[in-house]
């Protein structure tokens, strides 16, 4: 009786002293097929699509098409989003206007701050905006410090957030993610010596006719390498209603960035309605996804190559950084695995790039959902990685 041996290892049939590899793909089907027979899938589900993106072909589906809560997985579609419908020279502007005369060295007016949902302003920044008013000979100030928050609506979170997690607050106007970014611009005045006589804080809109004194700039490739390595959730959000933004509405609403991705994922051959999409990060507990929609947007990104010479830096690599930096340390994947990770309370995922052994460009999406241990979820996820990979 003749013994058919599938090795989990080098995908190798075995007959006696006889050793014959398996072709590609069937070598990398062969390996994984061992690996979800993890006795992990008896108490919990597994969703799982690999595409060669050099042959331009599916190699394995696994429950691909189920429904799952993506976790931070979701900020690969908030990314791809916005950098095919912003753009990928896009820039973040926190603006600086004044109003009235400037005599005698001073302001009889009011500074207004038109926020743009910009993360990473932090104190360098306010201190930047504080020389600029300087410059323009102003060293006393009379009249009020006004915030434009109109950018978006008044909602401070997301939709199906839990109430019980150390959410960000959604404002246009932060700085280190503090809201008090107005009463920090006072301080810093104050710390330039600059007069501020009975300076009030309030909330407007920019009058018509404000002056500009300057602007301060991020590109959208220094907020996504920060959500993408380190899975930050606010700057996924503020990436989020950027493109909400430019829908031209304002304020602008959540639902106004997700209506640019529901457009793209019609327009790469699904169905945009078979999915629940909430937020940008995937702090949501309303978002629904399949590892089918997740390949097919990674795909869609390698083929247009502006938006995956963009993408690509930002993801985690397998042993080297990001939320990645301690996963498939020694094994074939550390340094070959570029991917985005997920973690909720039952719900471990990852998807991203790889290259075969043969050399071919790989894409895939792994969501465990049910998973009590995220530990066994990612074990699971880097074997199939490591088969991927491995030669």
């Amino acid at each position: 009786m003749l013994v058919l041996t599938i090795c989990s290892t080098n995908a190798q049939t075995t007959e006696g002293d006889s050793v014959t590899t398996l072709p590609w793909p069937r070598n990398l089907q062969s390996k994984i097929d061992v690996i979800v027979q993890d006795p992990l899938l008896d108490i919990s589900q597994l969703g799982l699509m690999v595409w060669d993106l050099t042959a331009d072909s599916a190699i394995y589906r696994y429950n691909d098409r189920q429904l799952m809560r993506p976790a931070s997985t979701m900020k690969l579609v908030t990314a791809i989003t916005a950098l095919d419908k912003l753009g990928v020279n896009y820039k973040f502007n926190t603006l600086l206007y004044y109003t009235g005369e400037i005599s005698n060295r001073t302001l009889h007016g009011d500074l207004y701050f038109v926020g743009g949902m910009d993360p990473m302003i932090d104190l360098p920044e306010l201190r930047g905006f504080a020389r600029a008013i300087r410059q323009l000979g102003i060293d006393t100030i009379r009249g009020s410090l006004m915030a434009d928050k109109t950018m978006k609506d008044t909602l401070k979170w997301g939709e199906g957030w839990c109430w019980d997690d150390k959410n960000p607050t959604l404002s246009p106007l932060t700085i280190g993610r503090d809201t008090h970014f107005l009463e920090q611009f006072a301080q810093v005045l104050m710390d330039d010596s600059l007069s501020i006589d009975s300076l009030t804080l309030g909330e407007g809109q920019l009058p018509a006719g404000a002056i500009a004194i300057g602007t301060c700039q991020h590109t959208l490739d220094q907020v996504l390498v920060k959500m993408m390595k380190d899975s930050d959730n606010f700057y996924a959000e503020c990436v989020l209603f950027q493109t909400a933004a430019a829908s031209g509405r304002r304020p602008a609403k959540a639902d106004d960035a997700l209506a640019a991705t529901r457009r793209l994922i019609n327009s790469i051959g699904l169905n945009a309605s078979d999915y629940r999409l909430a937020d940008g990060s995937g702090l949501s507990l309303y978002n629904y996804v399949t590892p089918e929609l997740m390949t097919r947007l990674l795909r869609y990104t390698w083929r247009h190559k502006a938006i995956y010479q963009h993408l690509q830096p930002t993801l985690p690599i397998a042993g080297q950084d990001g939320t990645l930096k301690k996963r498939m340390t020694r094994s074939a994947s550390e340094g070959n695995v570029r991917a985005k990770t997920g973690t909720l309370t039952g719900i471990v995922s990852l998807a991203g790039y790889c290259t075969a052994p043969n050399g071919h460009e790989l894409c895939f999406a792994i969501i465990n959902q049910g998973v009590m241990s995220w530990r066994k979820g990612r074990a699971l996820q880097d074997r199939i990685c490591d088969a991927m990979c491995e030669p």
